[in-house]
């Protein structure tokens, strides 16, 4: 017989030299599939792969296929026949043939940052992404958000800016800041719940830092001067400045963001006597004199005061006697509207409470005799002639003051006699509901022609009448929350009655 050239055996020993592989199997009649080059590259073609059955050739795509290093027979290989497979490498390329790179043949680790180069196509990031940690993350127009177990406070700057969004994980309340002005913020509530800090209170928000009592009547005259008290821990006030225009009682207090407003009163300063029209405003945030700021359409004194967020109402009070009439004024410009609109009943010396979007009218010194009522009315805001008599204090009485909560208005003292009979009764009632106000607690001291202020979670009552002409100095605090007693927490500078109170 001829020579015919080498056996497979010969071959097998010497395809270690070339650029080949060899592997080998042998038949059992039921598998189709062997592996190939196991630390070879990809042959990248059925074409680099030849298959030999017992020494046999078998053609490519009709008799095998390639898939990566997977050939896989047409027919298995009958049982006992030994298969031969020799694979070439396809490190000759230049380049890497279209879908030959798999999964599996790329080594664990092996693609680094530094292969990947600085960016990736948006295109290339489709479909669903594993949980990453975007806490390096930039550019990504995130609105920070600021999770704390407490609301935010007109003194709370920050470093997000405006925008910035604040979670209180206790209540589950949302605010955006709206105006990012250094200690002086406005914190829009954006969830669920009741109004805004620092504008949760008559629009303006709750003081988080002090009260104030401006002007007012000592012994049997009028001051001047505007006194300033700590919410955060008891102690006495302190001077702050004065009122210039001229020295004056029963005018009505107005708080922004920034400022304390004193608005009408009683006069008597040189030839300027009776009501006044002068609207004056001071500076929260340093000890400085209050300065004219516009003035009223009308000069009154005794009159119920409410805060929106952008205006002063003044209800009621006492021109050339008793009045129903309610007239407003612009924080902004001062400037001012006569007649908006009219409480229930004519009369003047009576509490104002705010919510943020209605003012509230209680008690209050009417004609004929006995001289006190019980009315508590309510006015819109933005439609102040939809005014409405809502219920009644548990006690008529007249000049008491009044403070705010979030959702009630507290009605503090007064004089609930034709004479100086004085109480020491805090009512409170509701904004959410029309109803009657009920008893919520007790002044330290009763007494009638107090100042009040409105703190986060306080009431403040400062000053006033305990029998007339005997005036007190005494300020005390009670809790918007419980039903208890207040407690004294300091002394104004002197005792005096009729003062206008704000808040910061």
């Amino acid at each position: 017989m001829a020579y015919i050239g080498s056996g497979m055996e010969e071959v097998e020993k010497t395809v270690a030299t070339i650029n080949m592989v060899c592997d080998t199997m042998v038949g059992d009649g039921s598998t189709t599939t062997m592996t190939i080059g196991a630390t070879q590259e990809v042959p990248g073609s059925v074409n680099n792969v030849s298959v030999y059955f017992d020494g046999v050739c078998q053609r490519p795509t009709t008799d095998y296929t390639l898939s990566y290093k997977t050939v896989t027979f047409t027919t298995a290989p009958e049982n006992a026949v030994k298969v031969t497979c020799l694979s070439y490498a396809n490190e000759f390329l230049d380049v890497i043939s279209d879908a030959t790179v798999y999964s599996s043949g790329i080594e664990d680790n092996a693609v680094t940052a530094a292969k990947l180069g600085s960016t990736i196509a948006s295109s290339k990031l489709t479909g669903t992404l594993p949980a990453l940690d975007g806490s390096a993350l930039t550019g990504v127009g995130v609105t920070p958000i600021t999770t704390s177990a407490s609301d935010p406070t007109i003194t709370t700057n920050p470093s997000g800016g405006l925008g910035t969004i604040w979670a209180n994980s206790t209540s589950g309340e949302m605010y955006v800041l709206t105006d990012a002005t250094t200690d002086a913020n406005d914190w829009a509530n954006i969830g669920a719940g009741e109004g805004n800090f620092a504008n949760s209170f008559g629009g303006n928000g709750p003081g988080t830092i002090s009260g104030f009592n401006s002007g007012g009547y000592v012994g049997s005259n009028n001051t001047n001067v505007t006194e300033k008290f700590s919410f955060s821990s008891a102690g006495n006030a302190t001077d702050h400045g004065d009122l210039t225009n001229f020295s004056r009682r029963s005018s009505s207090g107005h708080s922004s963001k920034t400022h304390g407003y004193v608005v009408g009163g009683m006069g008597i300063s040189g030839n300027i006597h009776g009501n006044s029209n002068v609207i004056q405003k001071f500076a929260f945030a340093s000890a400085s004199d209050a300065a004219d700021s516009g003035t009223l359409q009308i000069a009154v004194q005794g009159q119920s005061n409410s805060t929106s967020y952008t205006e002063g109402f003044m209800a009621g009070g006492n021109i050339s006697g008793h009045q129903t009439r309610i007239q407003k004024f612009s924080l902004a410009s001062s400037a001012s509207v006569d007649n908006i609109s009219n409480i229930s009943r004519a009369r003047y010396a009576f509490g104002g409470s705010s919510s943020t979007t209605h003012g509230y009218a209680s008690g209050g010194h009417v004609t004929p005799a006995p001289n006190f009522a019980d009315e508590i009315d309510k006015y819109a805001y933005d439609s102040p002639n939809t005014n409405t008599d809502i219920g009644n204090l548990s006690q008529a009485r007249w000049a008491p003051h009044s403070q705010s909560s979030s959702t009630h208005g507290y009605t503090s003292g007064g004089n609930i006699s034709g004479g100086t009979t004085s109480t020491n009764t805090v009512d409170r009632f509701s904004f959410s509901s029309d109803g009657n106000a009920t008893d919520h607690g007790d002044l330290t001291v009763a007494r009638y022609y107090t100042t009040g202020q409105s703190a986060s979670t306080h009431g403040y009552t400062s000053g006033g009448y305990t029998a007339s002409p005997t005036q007190t100095n005494v300020i005390d605090k009670f809790a918007h929350a419980s039903n208890v007693s207040g407690t004294d927490v300091g002394d104004m500078i002197i005792a005096k009655s009729h003062a206008a109170g704000t808040h910061y």
